[in-house]
C-alpha cells in the first residue's frame, strides 16, 4: 500500500515528518535515538473532515503539500512502504510554515 492510497478518517491528517539536520555539538554526533521527535512535516493526505454539532462537515485549514509544525508528542507513528508517517488530528497541528 502506497501512502497516496492511504485515506485518513474524520479530522485526521497523514504527515510525513521532515528530517532534522544532523546535530553536532563539540564534534560529537548525536545518535538518532537521542534526538527529539521531529516537529515539522508535510501534509500527505487529509481525512473526510470533522462534523460540527449540527452535522455540517467542517473544512480543513491545511491542504495537501503544506509544510506544518506539529505537536511534539501528538499523533501515532505508522510505517507505509518502509517510510515513517504520523497520523494525527488537525488540532495537533500548531501552524503552517511559510
Amino acid at each position: 500500500m502506497a501512502a497516496s492510497n492511504f485515506k485518513p478518517l474524520a479530522d485526521r491528517v497523514l504527515i510525513k515528518p521532515l528530517d532534522e539536520k544532523e546535530q553536532v555539538k563539540n564534534g560529537i554526533i548525536i545518535p538518532d535515538s537521542a534526538k527529539e521527535k521531529p516537529q515539522e512535516g508535510e501534509v500527505i493526505a487529509l481525512g473526510t473532515g470533522k462534523l460540527d454539532d449540527s452535522g455540517k462537515r467542517l473544512e480543513f485549514t491545511v491542504k495537501k503539500g503544506d509544510k506544518v509544525l506539529i505537536s511534539k508528542y501528538g499523533g501515532t507513528e505508522v510505517q507505509v512502504d518502509n517510510e515513517k508517517y504520523l497520523i494525527l488530528r488537525e488540532d495537533d497541528i500548531l501552524g503552517v510554515i511559510g
